[in-house]
């Protein structure tokens, strides 16, 4: 595993238009950075992210069986009572996931080690699976990167094949926060891999969406019978529509049984299934006693944090990294502490992408901290 420098492209503006990818800056910061990228030898990538990611997957399958079994632990996850029927419901009928994202910290040289699982509203998959293929291709055909380099990254295939399990009536809304030019990307990006699949996809903000009986309905009325929807389910079940009938007659991606894997709760669960495991990080609720028992460096997490936000780092029992955020009330864990790799300053965070259990692609985000945030940069990967 190295950073390499690399020219970007001199119309780089241009062919990320060319593909419709809006946001290379997020906050007058560059987000999509081509002049460097990271390269692996093969060897590396099938035996230290591809393989890690399938077993993981599995692991955490076998994880959403226990917890939905165990009353205790959807309390312990802090899962509202109300929800437990519909979570329970959703894995008995199979409802199927699409997608998901393992963050792992991983230096080219030991086992890569599980930071957490984006279960339910990873974004970052525009980018993963046709961004950096793109700019691949260009510096292929420019010739700035040898003909044989590749990616691993099959990620566009495999979304547009999972789409006919997602949505086999051929119909799908996917709703968001329209506001967020990442959320309106991944919207019109999944939409884009639903029309390749011979499905109508309509896009719609979450708050456009309406109530009549027991369906939810788009501003035409219509049904909505399946609905994707990039807003977290612990959002979803703390509103009002979170307890509406529609809530049974609608079939959600991700399903309400990801409700379980998106959160930071899984880390203790997962240490306790498998302690030792070589890709998983001693990690215990915070008001677990053998908390005790992790060294002086370790991270703090809230239960339901996404994007970095509410962390802290602590390093010889002093924190030295913190980020802010509205997390917290829920609950923490605390995991042990793995320091991100520094490769010329900076701190990458390998995103592992999984579809339909099944790993497919690798986006690397990088920052200057050490703590990965949604504004921490996106940069392409090559296989060589």
């Amino acid at each position: 595993m190295r950073r390499v420098r690399l020219a970007a492209r001199p119309d780089m503006a241009e062919r990320l238009r060319a593909i419709d990818f809006a946001f290379p800056e997020i906050g007058g910061e560059p987000y999509w950075v081509e002049d460097a990228h990271y390269a692996f030898d093969l060897e590396r990538i099938e035996t230290d992210v591809e393989a890690p990611t399938e077993a993981l997957a599995g692991l955490c399958e076998s994880l959403v069986d226990r917890v939905v079994a165990d009353e205790r632990l959807l309390a312990r996850l802090r899962i509202p009572e109300h929800a437990w029927d519909g979570i329970a419901e959703s894995r008995r009928r199979g409802d199927p996931s699409l997608y998901g994202r393992f963050d792992f910290a991983y230096d080219g040289r030991g086992p890569a080690k599980l930071l957490e699982y984006n279960a339910d509203t990873p974004t970052a998959l525009h980018e993963a699976a046709v961004v950096q293929w793109s700019w691949l291709a260009d510096q292929i055909d420019r010739g700035l990167l040898p003909p044989r380099t590749d990616q691993f990254n099959s990620l566009h295939e495999r979304l547009i094949e999972r789409m006919a399990v997602i949505a086999p009536e051929g119909r799908l809304h996917l709703a968001g926060q329209t506001e967020s030019v990442e959320d309106t990307g991944t919207l019109a990006y999944l939409a884009d891999c639903a029309a390749a699949a011979g499905i109508s996809a309509t896009i719609l903000d979450i708050a456009e969406i309406g109530l009549s009986g027991t369906r939810f309905v788009d501003l035409d009325e219509r049904p909505i019978d399946r609905l994707f929807k990039l807003y977290p389910w612990e959002w979803l079940f703390a509103e009002a529509f979170g307890r509406a009938p529609a809530m049974a007659t609608t079939r959600f991606v991700e399903p309400p049984w990801k409700a379980i894997l998106s959160n930071k709760g899984i880390l203790p669960l997962l240490w306790e299934m498998a302690p030792g495991h070589p890709n998983l990080l001693p990690a215990f609720f915070d008001d677990d006693p053998r908390v005790a028992h992790l060294a002086a460096d370790h991270v703090r997490k809230p239960l339901f944090s996404r994007e970095g936000a509410n962390v802290d780092l602590v390093v010889a029992g002093v924190a030295v990294e913190r980020t802010g955020g509205s997390y917290g009330g829920e609950g923490h864990v605390v995991q042990a502490a793995c320091p991100l790799p520094d490769f010329d300053g900076f701190h990458p965070v390998l995103g592992s992408w999984v579809v339909g259990g099944h790993a497919c692609g690798l986006g690397i985000r990088e920052d200057f901290t050490r703590i990965t945030t949604d504004r921490s940069r996106f940069l392409p990967h090559v296989i060589v």
